[in-house]
């Protein structure tokens, strides 16, 4: 008796019920539409800087959902750089932050490119350029071998762990991928949206790396929402409404791994979570609107290189509280260079003192300030 869904005679050939999904569907499509007008009204910067925030979210998020931290900074510096924008404050990114913006990168940028098994492998390349997962060595740029079975996602701690789903051996991996990738690449009467949440799922499934399955699939499926709205700009994140269920995604994955080749609620599930990442947008453009709307009042207000880095830091989410000894720090400065930038802010009214008392001063921009 068969446990998982790739062991089920006739897989991959998955059915589901369009009744039930077009209400959501039609959702989904909707949101998309008004928000594509939206940001077709945005003049040039305002929308160059929409897209650089959804990206970085959308590359620290994917790899979070993981459990892997990526610095901030160096993920929204690493995009602008590759993007050609002009931007001030740019810090230097390493190899690893950069191989997954080149991935995300070119599965959005170039989204109407074939995905090829070349294209995966460089991927997976990117992803580990050390050819080690952590401390462990693995293969990469190419399918998993013969000798590694069984992939396994299992989670507890060693002794004790319960195995979640176990993938197809690996001598199967290459022609389940031929067969996946020619599907990808072709037309089929299927909404392009419905195809990026069977492309998700398709490809966990046959989970065919030693490691990365979850960020490329996800890759996959923003090539294909890119697809299905027509643009290379990308204005929401999926992997950050992922992130928020992440307990929910894996239990969704799993359900429907050992379930049957009915995949109606996989794909319920997939686009609620798009319709959630459609609403959340809304926040990141208020966000990106509100600084455009600061450096329009102070277009002619003086400010240091000091004081307009700090400022674009806490608009772009500064972590932590700013103090003037955090300021000192980043902009290697004595204390009184940064205490007396601050109070220059402060007399411009461009930062304030945080409400929020403590052993040391915070201060937080005006603009953002949530008031009581």
């Amino acid at each position: 008796m068969a446990t998982y869904i790739h062991e089920l005679e006739g897989f991959p050939d998955f059915v589901w019920d369009d009744a039930e999904l077009q209400f959501t569907l039609g959702r989904v499509r909707n949101l998309q539409g008004r928000l594509l007008g939206q940001m077709g009204a945005l003049g040039f910067a305002l929308k160059e800087e929409a897209v650089l925030e959804t990206l970085t979210l959308d590359v620290l998020k994917s790899t979070e959902i993981e459990g892997e931290i990526l610095n901030p900074e160096q993920v929204r510096s690493s995009i602008a750089r590759r993007l050609g924008m002009d931007i001030s404050g740019l810090v230097p990114s390493d190899s690893h932050v950069d191989g997954v913006v080149e991935m995300m990168l070119d599965a959005t940028q170039h989204n109407q490119k074939a995905l090829t098994a070349r294209r995966l492998f460089n991927w997976h390349s990117a992803l580990f350029p050390t050819g080690r997962s952590g401390m462990y060595k693995i293969v990469v740029g190419n399918w998993r071998k013969e000798g590694t079975d069984p992939m396994q996602v299992v989670s507890g701690a060693m002794g004790k762990e319960k195995v979640h789903y176990q993938a197809p051996e690996a001598i199967k991996v290459g022609n389940e991928m031929s067969k996946f990738l020619v599907w990808f690449n072709g037309e089929q009467k299927i909404d392009p949206v419905i195809k990026a949440g069977i492309a998700h799922l398709w490809f966990l499934t046959i989970h065919p790396f030693d490691d990365g399955n979850g960020r490329i699939a996800r890759a996959i499926a923003d090539m294909q929402l890119a697809r299905a709205d027509g643009s290379a700009q990308r204005f929401y994140s999926m992997s950050v409404q992922i992130r928020k269920e992440r307990k929910e995604y894996y239990e969704i994955s799993e359900k429907t791994q050992k379930g049957t080749l009915d995949i109606t609620h996989w794909l319920k599930w997939f686009l609620d979570c798009l319709h959630l990442a459609l609403n959340a947008t809304e926040k990141t453009l208020e966000a990106v609107l509100t600084k455009a709307r600061f450096w329009e009042k102070h277009s002619t207000t003086i400010l240091n290189a000091r004081q307009r880095t700090m400022i674009n830091k806490l608009f772009d989410g500064f972590d932590g509280k700013l103090t003037s000894s955090k300021w000192a720090k980043i902009n290697k400065c004595s204390a009184d260079t940064a205490l007396r930038d601050i109070q220059d802010l402060i007399g411009k009214e461009i930062l304030c003192k945080e409400q929020a008392g403590g052993r040391s001063t915070n201060y937080e921009l005006l603009a953002t300030a949530k008031r009581t």
